[in-house]
């Protein structure tokens, strides 16, 4: 067993669901709203929460979150949430369950639309210590949002916007690998891809922070070297608590920030929400590390270089080598993984790119990129990527 102490607490271990109850009790949280989707009800996931929470009077259950949370499921999840009195919230899913909860939380205690509270709308200082406790439970191995101080919602007028408060991080993430041994290799793959992302992007970015850059080289050689193994034996424990980590460590080091990756991503996921999210992320990669390339903090600190390093392709001798050697080495084994060979792969079409840029510029992450991207370079990404 590892229990670790970070931005929040964590139990990391085959059968750590056992410690559901015991952390309900822990926060006060007595009369929990279960956060969840109809997939993982499905596969039987719900049905093991609710066991463990035996002991834990009045479980409600809302389990109808969308593969991209809107400000729609958000108030449906609070009306049983209020109807049933509710002082807490258990997210049990991928990243949408745990986003979704944390919008819930938000709207709980905190008058009016949710846009007033998002990031780009300068509404962080709004978000105080009156939200509900979250305790989140993963059940894929993507997104970190069990460790991140952050969710993304659609809200009521189409944005996809993100949304940062320290007060928004889970009390507790429990961080159980055999959640994930139902997972399909489709999404097995998508999801360690979007790990695999954030320890990249986080490392990229130029902020210094020397602590998170360690846990993102060492999250990345983890999930790098875990994920195909993942995706094609997925009854293998040790290859899934190995990218459980590397998710968790993503969203532990993507505290630093991200970059262009996702400022495309979240922008081409508010245009079209049925798009995956890490699928989305895996494709913009390669592209975004060509133009980091450039980047003087990324060059000067060797960034692409080290990356290479730790995904095994060894010493390179330049940023820009390394910069091919990663996209190319990114494709191939999106290729392998069974993932789409690009963005027009998964029906996008250029016709969309001009209002995908505009939510890129205006995305929370478009700052943190080690170079700032114009509207040209973005239309360049896109191109790339397609």
């Amino acid at each position: 067993m590892a229990q670790i102490r970070y931005l929040n607490t964590m139990e990391l271990e085959a059968g750590a669901l056992r410690h559901l109850a015991s952390g309900c009790a822990s926060i006060g949280m007595r009369r929990p709203l279960l956060v969840t989707d109809a997939g993982v009800r499905a596969a039987g996931l719900v049905d093991r929460a609710l066991k463990e929470l035996g002991g834990v009077d009045n479980v409600a259950v809302f389990d109808a979150t969308p593969s991209n949370p809107t400000e729609a499921a958000v108030r449906e999840a609070l009306a049983v949430a209020r109807a049933h009195q509710c002082d807490g919230l258990i997210a049990l899913g991928g990243g949408s369950s745990i986003d979704c909860a944390k919008g819930v939380s938000i709207a709980a205690t905190h008058e009016g639309p949710l846009a007033r509270y998002a990031t780009i709308e300068g509404g962080s200082p709004l978000i105080t210590e009156r939200v509900w406790p979250l305790i989140a439970v993963p059940t894929t191995a993507g997104t970190g949002s069990e460790v991140a101080r952050g969710a993304i919602v659609i809200v009521e007028d189409g944005r996809k916007l993100g949304f940062h408060s320290w007060h928004l991080m889970p009390r507790l993430a429990i961080l159980d690998p055999d959640l994930t041994l139902g997972l399909p290799p489709s999404l097995t793959a998508a999801t360690g891809m979007d790990a695999i992302a954030h320890c990249m992007e986080a490392f990229m970015a130029p902020a210094f922070n020397p602590p998170a850059d360690g846990i993102a080289l060492d999250g990345l050689e983890r999930g790098w070297a875990n994920i195909e193994t993942a995706t094609l034996e997925g009854g293998n424990v040790e290859a899934r608590l190995q990218m459980m980590s590397a998710s968790m460590q993503g969203g532990l080091a993507f505290q630093k920030g991200l970059g262009c990756v996702h400022s495309l991503s979240h922008s081409l996921g508010g245009v079209n929400p049925g798009l995956h999210h890490g699928t989305l992320n895996a494709m913009f990669l390669p592209a975004v590390i060509q133009f980091n390339a450039q980047a003087e903090s990324v060059v000067r600190e060797r960034r692409l270089e080290r990356m290479a390093a730790a995904m095994g392709l060894g010493q390179m001798q330049s940023a820009e080598q390394a910069a091919h050697a990663l996209g190319e080495t990114i494709k191939a084994m999106n290729r392998q993984l069974g993932l789409p060979s690009g963005l027009a792969a998964m029906g996008v079409e250029t016709g969309c790119f001009n209002r995908v840029i505009d939510g890129a510029l205006a995305d929370h992450c478009h700052k943190l990129n080690p170079r700032l991207a114009s509207a040209d370079d973005y239309r360049h990404m896109l191109h790339a990527s397609m």
